[in-house]
């Protein structure tokens, strides 16, 4: 067993030791490793088993490898240089794949075969699968496209084709140069590097083990070839969370946290974003994704409310449940040691013209409040009872443009008098005013000239 510590309580350190224990032991995995990560940095990682170091010991993470290669796609998409509505046979032609979108192929709704057809691809050598042809089949498409989620190993092989054409450079290299150096993940490999773990399948009757293959996988590599340690993985975690310029924008990041697929069927706290799966679990949002090839499972959650992020790796084809004891890592920190609130600190300057904006406005009896957020936005929220609430980001043409909830993407507009006072603000066609149904104010329908009246009257 092996563990560190930065600025977590013993008490903290002493349940996450125990989790991962539990993990390992009722796993049955030959070893087990968890770290956790707060405000971008490593706080805890423990082991259990035949384990190196903790947080610098390879494992193979699988699918968490999808993840990756999404971030490279959406890096074209910033740069201008595809779009996300565009089928990929703009791209890619003769694939097969028909209308699917590079979108619909991120958020696994693009129709295509969950696996590649003939022997099983996570045990067997790329060189079997040369061309995407020999990955896709005859009938690539299991689904017709946008219809439903439906998860594909087959399409993220086609994300990284797309990344090599688009790029003119292998997809491995793409990832090196694009992502492990800025984020300084030393440790993310495409081979593994010792030290690393050894991938074994554990008998399910009997405590005895037995060596898993480790294979190239060839064009298949997209979508789950990366070996990398609990301690790179925090790391890209709070980039997950956060962003950086160097490699993807906040705002970019928080595109892919985004629901963009259907819950599976009895699945509804479950969702899909553009290569990231999005859960509700003990009253929070987790994002993150989970892996695993014969010899290996790993899971990667982070909570953004809870500034918490967590990664557990093991080496056992089946057992482990990594996505579980990393949904609980996360879980220990964030009851046992919620964060601070930042201090209240006064705007550095009052803008007079969003002031005025502020306080209590009516879409007819409906009461809502306005205030300036400390970013500059503005946050429409209900008073009391049944509302849709959302924040607002300002735009050059002066109108803004909602972040959230109902409003997401619609604009809202201050509509005024011609003497340059505010008349009413305007939210994707709905009317706000100052007053409950304002006499002479601009409400669909126009107000009844008796006014309010008692109910005797």
């Amino acid at each position: 067993m092996t563990s560190s510590s930065v600025s977590l309580l013993p008490t903290t350190e002493r349940a996450l030791l125990h989790r991962i224990a539990v993990g390992q032991a009722e796993g049955r995995a030959p070893s087990l490793v968890g770290a956790v990560a707060r405000s971008g940095r490593l706080v805890w990682a423990g082991a259990r088993g035949d384990v190196p170091v903790a947080a610098d010991t390879q494992y193979r993470i699988g699918s968490i490898t999808k993840t990756f290669t999404a971030v490279l796609v959406m890096r074209l998409r910033d740069e201008g240089l595809l779009d996300l509505d565009e089928p990929l046979e703009k791209r890619l032609p003769d694939t097969g794949v028909g209308a699917a979108t590079i979108a619909q192929l991120l958020c696994h709704t693009g129709g295509l075969a969950a696996e590649s057809p003939g022997p099983w691809w996570e045990r067997t050598p790329g060189v079997l699968r040369p061309g995407l042809a020999d990955v896709l089949g005859e009938k690539p498409l299991a689904h017709v496209p946008g219809r439903r989620f439906h998860y594909s190993n087959t399409g993220y092989t086609l994300l990284g084709s797309l990344v090599s054409a688009v790029r003119g450079v292998p997809w491995e290299e793409a990832l090196r140069t694009e992502i492990l150096e800025p984020l300084g993940m030393g440790r993310t490999t495409y081979q593994p590097v010792a030290p690393y773990a050894e991938g074994w399948a554990v008998h399910p009757w009997a405590d005895v083990l037995l060596p898993e293959p480790t294979e190239d996988l060839g064009l298949m590599a997209p979508a789950g070839q990366l070996w990398s340690t609990a301690g790179d993985l925090c790391r890209f975690a709070s980039f997950l969370s956060v962003g950086d310029d160097r490699v993807l924008s906040a705002e970019s990041v928080r595109e892919m946290r985004t629901p963009a697929a259907p819950p599976m069927a009895g699945d509804w706290d479950g969702d899909y974003g553009l290569g990231v799966r999005v859960l509700r679990q003990d009253g929070r949002t987790l994002v993150g994704h989970s892996g695993s090839l014969p010899g290996f499972v790993a899971a990667l959650w982070f909570s953004t409310d809870d500034d918490v992020a967590a990664v557990v790796l093991a080496n056992a084809t089946s057992g482990p449940e990594p996505w579980a004891v990393a949904a609980d890592l996360v879980r220990i920190v964030a009851e046992a040691e919620p964060p601070l609130p930042e201090p209240w600190r006064p705007l550095p300057e009052a803008d007079t013209a969003l002031l005025a904006l502020t306080g209590p406005w009516y879409w007819g009896t409906y009461a809502y409040g306005l205030k300036v957020l400390p970013d500059g936005h503005l946050e429409l929220q209900p008073l009391r009872g049944f509302g849709r609430g959302s924040r607002f980001r300002p735009l050059p043409d002066g109108t803004w443009l909602g972040l959230d909830g109902y409003y997401d993407g619609e604009p809202l507009r201050v509509v005024r008098h011609q003497d340059g006072s505010v008349s009413h603000l305007d939210l994707g066609s709905f009317v706000f005013t100052r007053e409950p149904y304002e006499p002479g104010g601009a409400v669909p329908g126009g107000v009844d000239e008796g006014g309010w009246r008692g109910g005797s009257s």
